[in-house]
């Protein structure tokens, strides 16, 4: 018997058809991700999956029985996917598995254009935690909604396609950056310099032409004056698809994998598995500003939706939720031997090992977490090693450097069982972070061992 801990690494204890389902399983995830760069992306794509799965909409107050397959959708920006099981909720309660569909991104101020020098540009104000310096001099593209008079929606995204036009935010030149290179790193770039060309031929000889231009353009085609920006939701997201890293592609460069690198395998997880117990799967808003709003964890909309369930069942919210159990679907860091320093190494999470089961993440000592009780944590350690799941336990680095949160704590604060599990993650909340196919298919398999158990 080996009394030793030894993380294993998923490549090598891969054998040619579990090696085979890996690189297939992370097909699916790059088109999912395409589609999904935006919160709003994530749902209607999540939407789409399910239908053709056979899953209907659900509004509070139908009536529902075992084996209904079904989605809820709160004001576009998150879902929630139900599968209806046999066991009785009062005992076995609900099985959830919650990951969030936002990501870091530039946003439109309410009013963006302007023109200097000839060029016109959109002002952005950037959503969660970034590098302000990584996002200069990359391609972007124009993500988002426009709310029009009359309460016509328009849908607006340039820059995906290969004939689109991108958007471009400049740096300064070497030549002329000695001061700004003597500043720290976090504030050598102004936030309010974040500003990305959008024309720069002028619209006949007005003063301000290239604005003009800019609003003509948009006219043309979607019908957007200057004062509709105000009632839109438009950001500045990476162009481009996800692409293989490294001769082996092993892994996944790509916008957006915090956190719907975790997002993708519940929802298959959900789809896949075998399991008599009713299991939602949520995609959650805002978890990158705080969860707040009406489409964060921290709403009243799951408590809501899981009373309503239990009521159409004939369970008692109360019990139900006390029962239940959940995984807080998130991303870890992954240890980057190009900053060591920043990482217990016992206690890091490494690519290639597995999903991480992290039992609390927080700032210093455990500040604003929740902390995994031993049972919940060897509830899904026995899970995980009874269908074969490589897995591995890791912290968000050294104790006194930073820390992150999760929606972990707001579905404990319900009363609910939840412990986080996620990918590891290099470069997190950069515009193209890296994770590894066999840990995100090591996290689909967690889950539906999750499910399943």
């Amino acid at each position: 018997m080996d009394y030793e801990y030894k993380r294993k690494n998923c490549y090598k204890e891969a054998d040619k058809k579990e090696l085979k389902a890996i690189f297939d399983y992370a097909e699916g995830y790059k088109q999912f991700l395409f589609t999904s760069k935006t919160e709003r992306g994530a749902t209607a794509t999540a939407k789409k999956l399910a239908e053709e799965r056979g899953y209907k909409p659900y509004t509070f107050g139908d009536k529902i029985k075992a084996g209904d397959k079904l989605y809820f959708i709160n004001r576009d920006k998150n879902i929630f996917i139900v599968r209806v099981g046999t066991n009785d909720l009062n005992k076995h309660g609900v099985k959830i598995m919650a990951a969030h569909v936002d990501s870091p991104r530039l946003d439109l101020k309410p009013n963006p254009l302007f023109e200097d020098s000839g060029v016109a540009y959109l002002k952005t104000h950037y959503y969660g935690g970034i590098k302000k310096y990584q996002w200069l001099t990359i391609p972007l593209a124009l993500h988002g909604v426009a709310m029009l008079p009359g309460g016509k929606r328009v849908d607006v995204c340039i820059g995906e396609d290969e004939g689109d036009p991108i958007f471009y935010i400049s740096d300064l030149l070497p030549h002329l950056s000695q001061e700004q290179n003597t500043k720290p790193i976090g504030s050598a770039i102004k936030g309010e310099n974040l500003n990305a060309i959008i024309t720069g031929i002028p619209c006949g000889d007005e003063e301000e032409g290239a604005k003009c231009a800019a609003l003509k353009l948009l006219h043309e085609k979607y019908g957007i004056t200057e004062v509709d920006f105000q009632t839109s939701e438009l950001c500045f997201v990476p162009a481009g698809k996800p692409r293989d890293v490294g001769l082996d592609r092993a892994l996944i460069s790509a916008y957006g994998h915090d956190d719907k690198v975790c997002a993708y395998p519940e929802m298959t997880a959900l789809f896949d598995c075998d399991s008599k117990d009713t299991l939602i799967a949520v995609f959650a808003d805002k978890e990158e500003t705080g969860s707040n709003g009406v489409t964060g964890m921290q709403s009243r909309v799951i408590l809501d939706l899981i009373e309503c369930v239990s009521r159409a069942l004939g369970a008692d919210p109360v019990l139900v939720r006390y029962n239940s159990k959940c995984v807080s679907a998130d991303v870890t860091a992954a240890y980057d031997p190009a900053y060591s320093d920043v990482y217990e190494k016992r206690n890091a999470s490494y690519i290639n090992c597995g999903a991480s089961l992290t039992k609390y993440h927080g700032a210093r000592g455990k500040s604003s977490t929740n902390d995994a009780s031993a049972e919940m944590v060897g509830y899904l350690r026995d899970a995980f090693d009874n269908a074969g799941v490589i897995w591995q336990t890791g912290e968000l680095g050294k104790i006194d450097i930073g820390g992150g949160g999760t929606v972990a704590m707001f579905i404990a604060n319900l009363g609910i069982d939840t412990c986080d599990m996620g990918v590891p993650v290099l470069s997190m909340h950069a515009p193209y972070e890296v994770i590894s196919k066999a840990d995100l298919y090591s996290m689909h398999k967690a889950m539906v061992a999750f499910c399943e158990k």
